[in-house]
């Protein structure tokens, strides 16, 4: 029996494209029937795999390098398959119904597309999608559904997020901001005082998340401009390194005037 279609028939997936899914799932059965490596594997065995996936894939974003983002989705795709035929061998749940639960999510959530709720902008888009979740799950805080295993900063950013989402924010960027002086004052102060590390560390804490909460009602992402951040310190601190060892000679054999001059030199090079 033909199923009801949810979506517009022009965004149909092409028949070549289904069949090379099919063609994928069937490989990887396979190699769980007929590969010792991928037969004697688990959920837990291969969960660290999956995390380093997600980082290469975010790295090839981050530079923009559409074909190997397109190599690296196709191994996040193998780990998605993959758990899900584990879980099919030992009768938990199929592919098929991973595919319908998702699905059956994106339509619940998507009210203003699939239903009849009008929505004046993302503010509200969020905001419902905050509360279906909440009912969803009979989760006690909206909080609940961030990983405590996330990096602190995108933590912060995603804890703020979910706060937002349910009318708990700043009105406009221009009170984070004066949050974000309040906070960098208080710890000015207190880092001039004999206060203890722990206090300390607590206040720094509160005006990283200021800072946070600022860049998400501007828009940005603190995790992404941290690494971009990361990522230009280590490309002119290497270029540091490479210049001392031209000379046969290593950073610990160079002052901080001549290593701020290479880094100058990295500087002026990104240009």
């Amino acid at each position: 029996m033909a199923r009801t279609k949810i979506h517009a028939p022009e965004f149909d997936e092409l028949e070549d494209a289904v069949e090379a899914y099919a063609d994928f799932v069937g490989i990887v059965r396979q190699l769980r029937r007929d590969c010792p490596w991928d037969r004697e594997q688990t959920h837990d065995s291969v969960k660290h795999l999956l995390i380093e996936e997600v980082y290469e894939t975010v790295e090839a974003i981050d530079e923009k390098n559409w074909p190997e983002l397109r190599k690296e989705l196709g191994d996040l795709l193998l780990h998605v398959v993959f758990h899900a035929v584990i879980a099919e061998q030992g009768g938990r749940f199929t592919m098929k119904e991973v595919i319908e639960g998702e699905s059956e999510k994106l339509v619940r959530r998507h009210p203003h597309v699939f239903g009849d709720v009008a929505v004046g902008g993302v503010r509200e888009v969020l905001e419902n999608w905050e509360q279906i979740k909440l009912k969803e799950k009979g989760r006690t805080s909206t909080l609940d559904g961030v990983p405590v295993q996330l990096p602190a900063l995108l933590r912060a950013f995603r804890v703020q997020e979910k706060a937002a989402g349910v009318g708990f924010d700043f009105p406009t960027p221009a009170g984070a901001w004066s949050k974000v002086d309040e906070e960098l004052s208080e710890f000015r102060s207190l880092v001039e005082t004999d206060a203890s590390t722990d206090e300390k560390e607590a206040e720094l804490g509160d005006l990283l998340f200021a800072i946070v909460n600022y860049s998400r009602l501007m828009d940005l992402n603190p995790e992404n401009a941290l690494r971009r951040t990361n990522e230009k310190f280590s490309h002119r601190f290497r270029h540091i390194e490479a210049r001392l060892r031209d000379q046969g000679r290593s950073v610990a054999d160079a002052d901080l005037e001549e290593m701020d001059r290479y880094w100058d030199e990295a500087k002026g090079l990104e240009r």
